[in-house]
């Protein structure tokens, strides 16, 4: 099946064709871990792991890099301002290092609870501080560096393909457009690859900047210490592990015009080779139709959404309904539309441990016996996400498909192919129905074979106690003209 992704490099839908015709190489910008994410961070994370998901649907492996930024990121996006780590450890009195550890711990947990696949590397930008001075090294022995009193910088002068990216008017931008005022930059958009820390200062996390990379050597006694640059941490982790040149790079269309367009600078000078291949951006998240901003208190948490009642995957069911390119808007009316939509699906998924099959998988046999069969949905499922991520479309299908069980008897629904049709739902859309929907207990089975027995008898007063004996084990009871359908009460969901 060809995969057709929407590449930003091009402005245009791309096929997929990997340098390795059986792997692709991925890179996804990972969370500065100084906050809990919040679900427009998520809406990121959701999205990739769908990328990665149907790459592997396509019969690809995959070899993922996802880096935690732990430093370096300022809370300008650029060069300018506070450091991202060093803010939030003087927020919670606790060093950079204490809350790096415990929100990158956060960000785990997080994954795990929305069924994130991890990725094969998921690795700190500490831990890559060789291999980013090596990068800067490279960079410095090559001509594209020049230093002034704050650090060490890009000369973006010397890349003369740094606005094609981003298709940026660099004539029509102003010193501070972009990034604060800094007199001794040769042009505004240039950036830094390696910050010093300022005189009379000590940073939590600092390193010795090496003598070959300064202008002038420094006195053993007296040495200049520094840290990364945000951009430098991605090109050097990246090409440490994937290589010069990687099939797919992802992250948020707000990384466009500053981070992935230096990114692509500085790697590309480096290594004289293309970065990426493919650029895939997410769109933003609205919140009510605005930004999401922690001075309006809207940047909603997974603990918070919790506290109203929503599960992740609740919050995943809402972000597939959107497609990655386009904007998404959050609101806890949206959610709890998403959250009921899930329930419904439960609830057919629940429907294959109250089917039994007495037929084959012969698709023939099925159509002549009259009996529902969900097998062709997992190509339908395939086929939607292999065009662009088509999530939305994805969600139609499978809304489709069920559609087609309701008022049909149990005895008429083929129960491998409902089977395989969840199981596949689950492999590409992460869902974790069937995990999420197991067989009832033996009590309760109990209880329904009792209950059949005395509507058997008409004996209507014990039927409707034996299903209010049911409803307190948070099991439903409908009955239909081909019988009685137990589902979950949407709020005891495992």
């Amino acid at each position: 099946m060809t995969l057709k992704l929407h590449n930003t490099l091009t402005k245009k839908l791309d096929e997929l064709r990997p340098l390795d015709e059986s792997k692709v190489t991925l890179y996804t910008c990972g969370p500065t871990v100084y906050d809990y994410p919040h679900v427009g961070n998520w809406t990121s994370f959701v999205y990739w792991d769908t990328l990665v998901r149907t790459l592997l649907a396509n019969g690809y492996t995959v070899e993922r890099v996802m880096n935690i930024t732990d430093v370096g990121h300022l809370v300008s996006d650029a060069d300018e301002g506070e450091d991202k780590l060093e803010k939030g450890a003087k927020r919670e009195g606790k060093t950079a290092w204490e809350i790096a550890e415990f929100y990158a711990e956060d960000f785990v947990n997080g994954m795990e609870k929305l069924g994130l696949i991890p990725p094969e590397h998921l690795v700190r930008a500490t831990d890559f501080i060789d291999q980013q001075l090596e990068l800067v090294r490279i960079l410095k022995e090559k001509g594209y560096t020049y230093q002034t009193n704050d650090g060490i910088y890009f000369d973006t002068s010397k890349f003369e393909a740094y606005a094609d990216f981003a298709r940026l008017d660099l004539e029509a931008q102003k010193a501070g457009a972009r990034v604060e005022e800094n007199n001794e930059k040769r042009q505004p958009w240039d950036f830094a690859l390696w910050k010093f820390t300022p005189q009379g200062q000590k940073r939590d996390m600092e390193w010795k900047t090496p003598d070959d990379l300064l202008d002038l050597p420094t006195e053993e006694a007296n040495p200049i210490m520094g840290f990364p640059g945000w951009h430098l941490e991605c090109s050097a982790i990246a090409m440490s592990i994937l290589g010069k040149t990687i099939d797919i790079h992802t992250g948020g269309i707000d990384h466009i015009p500053v981070h992935h367009t230096n990114e692509i600078a500085q790697s590309e000078a480096a290594s004289g080779a293309q970065f990426a291949t493919i650029w895939l951006h997410n769109n933003h998240l609205k919140i009510e139709g605005g930004k999401i901003s922690k001075s309006l208190g809207n940047g909603y948490t997974l603990q918070d959404i919790a506290e109203r009642g929503f599960s992740p995957m609740d919050l995943r069911m809402f972000i597939l309904q959107s497609q990655f390119t386009n904007e998404g808007n959050f609101t806890f009316e949206n959610l709890a539309a998403a959250k009921n939509r899930l329930a419904n699906w439960k609830n057919y998924a629940a429907l294959r441990h109250q089917t039994h099959d007495r037929l084959g998988d012969d698709d023939k046999k099925i159509e002549a016996d009259k009996h529902v069969s969900l097998l062709a949905g997992g190509d339908a499922l395939r086929e939607a996400l292999s065009n662009n991520l088509n999530t939305p479309e994805a969600l139609r299908i499978v809304d489709e498909s069920f559609s087609r069980l309701d008022g049909v008897p149990l005895d008429a629904i083929h129960q491998h192919g409902l089977i395989q049709f969840i199981n596949d739902i689950d492999e590409l859309l992460g869902l974790q129905l069937a995990e999420q929907t197991p067989d009832i207990g033996d009590d309760a089975k109990r209880l329904l074979l009792e209950r059949q027995r005395a509507r058997d008898n008409k004996d209507w007063h014990l039927s409707d106690n034996l299903r209010d004996a049911l409803a307190k084990q948070g099991i439903v009871v409908r009955d239909t003209a081909s019988g009685s359908i137990w589902s979950y009460a949407t709020n005891i969901f495992y």
